[in-house]
């Protein structure tokens, strides 16, 4: 089977002309996707996806030290995996004493998840 295809000469665009029109434009505003990229860069890591899914499903506060046992990490390894969830605005966290306890903030990940939808 053969199929007939009409080219059309090719022609020059003017120099610094662009040489397409953009198909679609960004909804999401600078500032909107710089928040919503530091979200998806801290949620990156399996470790701190799972940390999240723990926080997510406990109600209250979780101590970090009930966090540890799950994962095969030391002390040190998951509160900075929390520290940088912390610095993203995913989870926030108490100090009341010796032991620091996380929450997820569900207002962080609004917006992301209402840009995934």
């Amino acid at each position: 089977m053969s199929i007939d295809l009409e080219l059309e000469p090719k022609t020059k665009r003017a120099p610094g002309g662009p040489c397409c029109e953009p198909v679609v434009y960004p909804d999401v505003e600078r500032e909107q996707a710089q928040r919503m990229a530091r979200i998806a860069k801290a949620l990156g890591d399996p470790v701190r996806l799972q940390l999240v899914d723990v926080l997510r499903k406990h109600a209250g506060k979780v101590c970090v030290c009930e966090l540890v046992p799950l994962f095969d990490l030391a002390q040190p390894t998951v509160s900075h995996h929390l520290k940088k969830l912390r610095d993203a605005g995913i989870v926030g966290s108490e100090r009341p004493g010796l032991w620091a306890y996380y929450y997820v903030k569900p207002e962080a990940l609004e917006e992301f998840s209402q840009w995934l939808s």
